[in-house]
């Protein structure tokens, strides 16, 4: 019970990342970068009368539901622990998820904001399912999805288990997540997939001490996102490929992916940081640790006549 409580404190502390009051930048020093945090993040109660009325008032007084696969918990399935949550919830839910592997397809509405999946980091559960783009479009088919605003996720495996498209079948791309709702936070979240494996679709989004895989495009949508010690991890087998295609489609827009302190890891040459989905695509890899694997050139312009590399 000690370890449970602990782990819904942790929560409460990364909701906040979204509504920092700090004007500091995230040091160049990476050996900083945890007091950093530390400093930067207050704990709730610091926080009181600076957050958004709404936000404020979702986290007074957080109700949790526990989901346990083998049994002894609210739940035996995430889904049915989703169906629980009312409609234009305005409280936070701390959805704790038990160690295993849950062979479902999970998707949270607009109108679900406030929700958080909690699993724990010394027996992480997975998110599984086989969803494609044949079946349900490539945006559609991630194993979770979710639409409401200030959705948190803290130690999960979120897979997408579809085989890894051949060029031979239509439709082959498979997401393991796609996130639409504003102001999420992921910590220690691994994301697995082969073709645009996470779909950062839209919204402010923060990304720490996570992980995420794939073969093609597997960073992609039109987000705002910060990537903080983060592994981008290009599976083998690809002679040219892209990890990120951002859809930023007009020069005004504050959209864009920010990879900082983060490793892109595998083996093979030809890997470009990004290639140009839309007109205006921005993605940024600062202070970060680049590989063999990634081509020199760095970006593809994919025949946009303009973009921004």
């Amino acid at each position: 019970m000690v370890r449970f409580m602990f782990l819904v404190v942790l929560n409460t502390f990364f909701i906040l990342f979204h509504q920092i009051a700090s004007n500091d930048t995230i040091p160049r020093d990476k050996a900083r970068v945890e007091s950093w945090f530390e400093e930067t993040i207050k704990p709730l109660q610091a926080r009181k009368g600076t957050l958004e009325p709404a936000l404020e008032a979702a986290e007074a007084d957080p109700k949790i539901i526990r989901v346990m696969k083998s049994g002894g918990g609210d739940f035996t399935t995430i889904n049915d622990a989703v169906k629980s949550i009312p409609t234009k919830n305005d409280k936070r839910i701390i959805v704790f998820i038990g160690p295993g592997e849950y062979h479902e397809k999970i998707k949270m509405e607009r109108e679900k904001k406030f929700v958080t999946f909690l699993g724990d980091p010394k027996n992480m559960p997975t998110l599984i399912f086989n969803g494609n783009a044949a079946k349900y479009t490539t945006v559609e088919s991630g194993t979770l999805t979710v639409d409401g605003d200030y959705f948190v996720a803290a130690n999960l495996h979120i897979k997408n288990s579809s085989p890894r498209p051949d060029g031979k079948i239509k439709g082959g791309q498979a997401a393991a997540m796609r996130i639409g709702g504003g102001m999420a936070t992921f910590y220690n979240v691994r994301f697995y997939g082969f073709q645009d494996t996470f779909c950062d679709d839209r919204g402010r989004h923060f990304f720490k001490d996570c992980y995420i895989e794939g073969t093609a495009d597997f960073i992609f949508g039109n987000a705002k996102s910060i990537y903080l010690n983060t592994e981008v991890h290009c599976i083998s087998g690809e002679q040219e490929s892209w990890i990120t295609a951002h859809a930023r489609e007009m020069a005004e827009s504050e959209t864009g992916f920010v990879f900082v302190h983060c490793r892109v890891t595998g083996v093979g040459k030809g890997w470009y940081l990004g290639r140009a989905w839309k007109k205006f695509s921005k993605v940024v890899f600062a202070y970060s640790d680049l590989g063999p694997s990634v081509a020199p050139k760095g970006w593809e312009s994919n025949h946009q006549p303009s973009p921004d590399e």
